[in-house]
Order: C-alpha cells, then structure tokens, then sequence
C-alpha cells in the first residue's frame, strides 16, 4: 500500500482527499437527513437529544470514552 501511496503525486493527493471528504460529509448529510424524516418528525428537540444519548451510548460500548476524543 505504501507503494501505491508513493506513486501518487501530490495533486493526485489532493484530488483524492478531497473526494474522499465530499463523500463522508455526503454519508453524514443523508444519515442526519433521514434522522430528520424518521426519528421522532414530529419532535425536533427529541430527535436531537435522542440522537446525542445514541451518540454517547455508541461511544461507551465500543470501548471509546469522550476523554479519548477531546
């Protein structure tokens, strides 16, 4: 892998870097997006700390606490 990583120049780089964040910030869009549409439509303010909770409870059963994050 690091080969690979070595033929690519530093353009090529960039491009790939930013294709790479256009898709994660595409993947978070449609996730928050369908979040909207179906956790709690009717309760905006639920849906966020609904969502925040889910959140934290994620990070605590796969080992990470918010010490490590900040």
């Amino acid at each position: 892998m690091k080969r690979i990583l070595k033929k690519i120049n530093k353009p090529q780089k960039i491009f790939f870097a930013i294709l790479i964040a256009f898709a994660v910030i595409s993947f978070w869009r449609g996730v928050w997006g369908l979040m909207d549409l179906y956790l709690f439509p009717n309760d905006y303010e639920l849906s966020l700390w609904i969502s925040v909770m889910l959140g934290i409870g994620i990070l605590i059963l796969s080992g990470y606490s918010l010490r490590k994050l900040i």
